[in-house]
């Protein structure tokens, strides 16, 4: 398999089922679709292909031979269905994105959501849709995106961490605060330990007036980085509220992390 070109495209097998008991019996045969895409470290991921034509969920790792030996490919559906509608999709959620940046929030709107029919999982544009909501002030709709996102595991992946911290923060930022407890928290789960994931949930505890859940976290963020310039301005803050006292301050720098 050395220099072949890295497989691109989508996949097909059929499987059969049966309905039914005794003469009634009948077989039926579906077939599935998935899109495949070889990534630059050799793994093989792939995706269920929607009713849109569009590879849509989330991206399993297979063995390559395993998943070659069962599937075959299906070029024309890729080049004629599949390809159009990614680049579809992508026009919808890069206009989306501009039409927010430049403040055309309705138009910002339509765009994510014509992106969203096409695939209602697709994280950027729930991402783009939910913040959209949360510029216009629109705290119902924009807690519906969140119920959305928040069981998107796809959400918390490293590709999406800015637009993650940007929904987070601008839950908290709309007095959101349950939502972007319930959102950070999820993340703990899902991903590495975060310097600044801890630092935000320590923001949210520190505005719902929780100060030792607050301090907690300024703790954990400094554990993993002891340099985090906003954690240690953060502290610094609460030292000058009385909320910490000046030897706190130093303790918290000086403790190595113990979880």
């Amino acid at each position: 398999m050395k220099g072949r070109e890295r497989i691109q495209g989508v996949f097909s097998a059929k499987t059969l089922s049966y309905i039914g008991t005794g003469t009634t019996k009948r077989r039926t045969e579906n077939t599935t679709y998935w899109y495949a895409e070889e990534l630059e470290n050799g793994v093989l991921e792939v995706q269920a292909i929607n009713e849109q034509y569009l590879p849509s969920g989330p991206r399993v790792a297979v063995e390559i031979e395993a998943f070659l030996n069962k599937y075959r490919p299906e070029p024309e559906m890729f080049s004629e269905k599949v390809i159009p509608g990614m680049h579809k999709l992508e026009q919808s959620i890069i206009l989306g994105e501009r039409h927010r940046r430049n403040r055309e929030l309705y138009s910002a709107e339509h765009e994510f959501e014509k992106a969203i029919s096409l695939d209602e999982v697709n994280v950027r544009a729930n991402f783009g849709l939910g913040l959209t909501y949360l510029d216009r002030g629109d705290i119902s709709m924009a807690d519906d995106i969140f119920r959305r996102l928040v069981c998107i595991e796809a959400s918390y992946e490293q590709q999406h961490k800015h637009l993650f911290n940007e929904f987070g923060i601008s839950l908290r930022k709309h007095g959101m605060h349950e939502q972007a407890l319930e959102y950070y928290h999820k993340a703990e789960k899902l991903v590495e330990e975060d310097e600044n994931l801890c630092l935000n949930i320590a923001r949210v505890h520190y505005e719902m007036g929780r100060l030792d859940d607050c301090i907690a976290y300024l703790k954990k963020a400094l554990c993993l980085n002891e340099k985090l310039e906003e954690a240690c301005i953060f502290l610094d803050f609460l030292h000058g509220k009385g909320f910490v006292e000046a030897c706190t301050i130093e303790n918290l720098l000086s403790q190595k992390c113990t979880t």
